[in-house]
């Protein structure tokens, strides 16, 4: 399924143009964790944002998000760093939540080695993706990690499909990805059924979002995942942090990265990423 998968999306011919692109490995729980290291023209060091690809947690690597990855790190000037993370059923949770905090602490840590200011960190993802930055957020907050200065959360999953939320049943099916889809992969992902109440599996589990680094929450208007996304912002703002939830007209799950060169409209969701990216890291100087 996973080269099935590769093959359906394979990297586009046409890609933007950045300084240099690094095959790296940063330590994990499990062994090296590989990493696409993308570096701006210029000299650093720059700002950095940890970048986590979508695909359930089951299938995707860091090659459907070439484009996306290219285009933050020249648009942004920072250094992109994205994480080939361990994959369910072989590796179910918490494995690529553990390999994703890991590359932020490698980020962090080694910085001035990849020319990255460790003090100046974002982190940011779709789909699944989104949903391990939300957790790497959590947990940094929670165990005394790097200091995070803002998340980039594209179509994150942060809940259930059986929660009950509107999108999931307007848009269960015939929008790319569905809610039988869904369901598969959190039958894959979760070891049992008692992982579902982690919040570092499930976000909008949490019983404190307080202190977490402000959000930029990109959803498409078509889309199972909508309304958990919206659902996530608000919740954030309630717990007194800064979070805006946008919701891209007529586009489908997968429109910033995996689908970005397929549908022009995501060149709009980039340049607004692109645009408050920039100025986090200009506030956290």
């Amino acid at each position: 399924m996973r080269e099935e998968f590769r093959k359906a999306w394979p990297i586009p011919e046409d890609l933007p143009p950045v300084g240099r692109v690094t095959e790296m490995a940063a330590p994990g729980p499990a062994g090296d964790v590989p990493v696409r290291v993308y570096t701006p023209d210029g000299d650093g060091p720059f700002p950095a944002l940890v970048w986590y690809h979508g695909g359930g947690w089951t299938v995707g690597s860091i090659d459907e998000n070439e484009y996306a990855c290219r285009t933050l790190c020249a648009g942004a000037e920072a250094v992109v760093v994205s994480a080939d993370y361990r994959l369910a059923p072989e590796n179910p949770f918490p494995a690529a939540a553990d390999d994703c905090y890991a590359v932020l602490q490698w980020v962090h840590d080694s910085g001035k080695d990849i020319g990255v200011d460790p003090t100046r960190i974002a982190v940011g993802g779709e789909s699944a993706g989104g949903n391990l930055a939300a957790v790497t957020a959590l947990r940094a907050r929670d165990q005394g990690g790097p200091a995070i200065a803002w998340q980039l959360l594209v179509s994150p999953v942060l809940g259930h499909p059986d929660d009950g939320r509107a999108s999931y049943r307007d848009f269960a099916e015939g929008y790319f990805l569905n809610k039988s889809a869904m369901d598969w992969f959190f039958t894959t992902y979760p070891k049992s059924p008692a992982d579902l109440d982690d919040p570092y599996l499930l976000p909008l589990r949490a019983a404190d979002l307080s202190r977490l680094p402000p959000a930029l929450v990109l959803g498409a208007e078509y889309d199972v995942l909508r309304d958990e996304g919206e659902d996530y912002a608000r919740a954030l703002r309630e717990a007194g942090g800064q979070a805006e939830a946008v919701r891209m007209p007529g586009l489908i799950h997968g429109f910033f990265g995996l689908l970005s060169t397929e549908l022009p409209p995501a060149a709009d969701a980039h340049r607004r990423a692109i645009e408050e990216l920039r100025a986090a890291f200009a506030g956290s100087v």
